[in-house]
């Protein structure tokens, strides 16, 4: 399959790749090899929220080179609207996949976001799991001053990653990379949430019975109440659905 070619549904006028696990590994090692930057996109129903009200992220995801249904909101839309996707390929599942696959396949890997001392600690993790594992910078979540994101950039572009994990949340991780994108020049930018913390062990999956049952997003309410805001987006994505309210094109 080629990046050219890959199908995709419109979710309500949000454009999903319609892709399994294993197309989506393999267009994202398409992209590393064409060296030309790319913007990876996992889109959830809570980005399909943030989307209605938010006119820039959605030309974004809309522009994305790759969009993977990150959630089984998303899984339930496309069945519910006739436009059915094989399964969920979340943010967490592919960024440790293509840590895995830089130790077998020589790419650097470079980890900017969460918070301070997290993505150290998720590169470590990486590290150990998959020896050989080339994870070559780590910055947190918190470079905001000018000075900071200058010396951020220039490290990212002295190391010339092959892969760029962003975790800074929706829908500020994506407007950052697509700011930087050409700049950086590098072959797949992607916003992968929370990933950090649940490398690092600060953030616990649910079991597997929970996640083939689409009530991750149970567990981590459970682990953090403070998630209830992402959560809460649910009934309206689902009324959305319901009512197949599109989103507002700009």
């Amino acid at each position: 399959m080629s990046s050219t070619t890959v199908p995709s549904i419109d979710l309500l006028g949000m454009r999903v790749s319609r892709v399994n696990r294993a197309q989506a590994l393999d267009l994202l090692q398409e992209f590393i090899d064409s060296g030309e930057p790319h913007l990876v996109v996992t889109a959830d129903a809570s980005g399909h929220v943030i989307a209605a009200g938010d006119p820039e992220f959605l030309r974004i995801v809309n522009n994305a080179a790759l969009v993977t249904p990150d959630s089984t909101g998303i899984l339930w839309a496309a069945r519910r609207l006739g436009m059915p996707l094989e399964e969920r390929v979340s943010g967490v599942d592919l960024a440790e996949q293509l840590c895995a696959r830089s130790a077998e396949r020589g790419y650097d890997v470079y980890f900017y976001g969460a918070a301070p001392g997290v993505a150290e600690s998720a590169a470590e993790t990486m590290r150990r799991r998959y020896p050989g594992a080339r994870i070559v910078g780590t910055a947190d979540g918190f470079q905001n001053t000018p000075e900071q994101q200058a010396a951020l950039l220039a490290d990212i572009q002295s190391k010339r990653p092959a892969v760029l994990l962003v975790a800074m949340g929706i829908p500020k991780q994506e407007k950052w990379i697509v700011r930087h994108l050409k700049e950086l020049g590098t072959p797949v930018c992607m916003g992968v949430g929370g990933s950090f913390d649940v490398f690092s062990g600060q953030v616990s999956r649910a079991p597997l019975w929970m996640q083939q049952r689409g009530l991750e997003w149970l567990y981590r309410l459970y682990q953090n109440p403070k998630k209830y805001a992402k959560v809460a987006t649910l009934p309206l994505f689902m009324w959305r659905v319901v009512t197949r309210r599109r989103l507002p094109q700009t």
